[in-house]
């Protein structure tokens, strides 16, 4: 007998992992200071930009002499501007347990065809990371938005690595505690944790990272759009809000509309608290029900934010067709949206929990999701 529909909805449906909810006291009035149709170099727009700078370095703890810069192309721009202008000097250890971390992997070894060595694990798993060579430059996600299966700490990082650490953080930024001192780059985007407009990433480069884009030039010729170097020397403009190229000042203004919640809200440890509890509903929401369970095989290595599940009911005939149809139906009801898993991931469902989610929306939206289970399996 199919369930009978939950009475409670969710506030706000949204749980895609990106773009991601905007903060729960959005609203397009706060985007009234944005100084449109002004020039990103007037001061107005250099101050703005700044000012993202400082917000983004005080709520995640950046060390003040770590650079911060906003780059075109969100986290996938930041990534390919780090790897083209950075690797090359040595060989590289190329790290994967999910699709995006498979794309760099293809860019080092197919299109810069630099030496390395690829560390791979399948969906739910992850790479060793005590294993790698350090004396390498090592490329990795810190968290699989794909998968759902992040990096438990920095602990195996060694300080006194010869090599860089290039880390793509674009869903882990502001919902996890990044070890910077273990990170000589890393970049993320402003859709994700913190509900941003999408198009711009940020670009973060330790002290060791900035040496070697100064003592170091690739063999290949690097686009303008990727020079962080101009006459062998940073250019520091970049990291004081001079972008490359022209910024959406809407799309500044409403990042800025998200720092100052999350820091209105207590910073860091609030938004990863919330991120958390978000996910642990989910969580309890496994344990208590035998036909749903995490993607990631180990609880130390799984996601905070996009949290990644797979139906394990023996009366499921076809798993794809399955998960989809159980999104298309919370999708129809207005209780989920865009809760598919990534494409290149196993069948099931992705829910992103981020600090911008309210947890009564994923305690309202759970029952929904039991109800669509019953009512597909009835269907099939």
């Amino acid at each position: 007998m199919v369930m009978t529909k939950p009475a409670t909805r969710p506030g706000n449906p949204r749980f895609s992992s990106g773009p991601c909810a905007k903060p729960p006291v959005w609203n397009l009035e706060a985007l009234r200071d944005a100084p449109l149709g002004r020039s990103h170099r007037a001061s107005v727009g250099k101050a703005k930009l700044a000012e993202a700078i400082d917000l983004t370095r005080d709520i995640l703890g950046i060390p003040a002499d770590y650079r911060i810069g906003i780059v075109p192309a969100s986290d996938t721009g930041a990534f390919e501007m780090a790897m083209w202008s950075l690797l090359g000097e040595r060989p590289a250890e190329m790290v994967a347990w999910e699709s995006f971390g498979a794309g760099w992997v293809t860019d080092v070894v197919k299109q810069l065809k630099i030496e390395a060595t690829v560390h791979t694990a399948e969906y739910g798993e992850i790479v060793d990371m005590a294993a790698l060579n350090y004396d390498n430059d090592v490329c990795f996600t810190w968290n699989g938005t794909t998968s759902g299966v992040r990096v438990a700490n920095g602990d195996v990082i060694p300080g006194d690595r010869a090599g860089l650490t290039l880390c793509d953080a674009t869903s882990a930024a502001f919902a996890q505690d990044l070890p910077w001192d273990k990170l000589d780059v890393t970049t993320f985007s402003w859709q994700k944790v913190m509900g941003g407009e999408a198009a711009h990433g940020i670009l973060v480069l330790s002290p060791r990272a900035v040496e070697r884009l100064e003592s170091y030039t690739p063999a290949w010729p690097l686009p303008k759009i990727f020079r962080l170097t101009k006459g062998g020397k940073l250019i520091e403009g970049i990291f004081r809000g001079e972008t490359i190229n022209t910024p959406s000042m809407l799309a500044v203004e409403d990042y800025l509309v998200s720092l100052k919640w999350g820091r209105s809200i207590g910073g860091l440890d609030a938004l990863i608290h919330r991120a958390d509890a978000n996910a642990r509903a989910i969580w309890n929401f496994c344990a208590a029900n035998d036909w749903i369970d995490n993607l990631a095989v180990d609880p130390a290595t799984r996601s905070n934010t996009s949290v990644c599940l797979k139906f394990t009911d023996d009366r499921i005939k076809d798993g794809a067709a399955f998960a989809k149809a159980v999104a298309k139906r919370l999708e129809a009801e207005n209780v989920a949206l865009d809760i598919g898993a990534y494409r290149d991931a196993p069948a099931g469902l992705r829910i992103w929990c981020g600090a911008t989610v309210e947890t009564s929306d994923i305690e309202a939206m759970l029952p929904w999701l039991a109800w669509a289970f019953e009512t597909e399996i009835e269907a099939q």
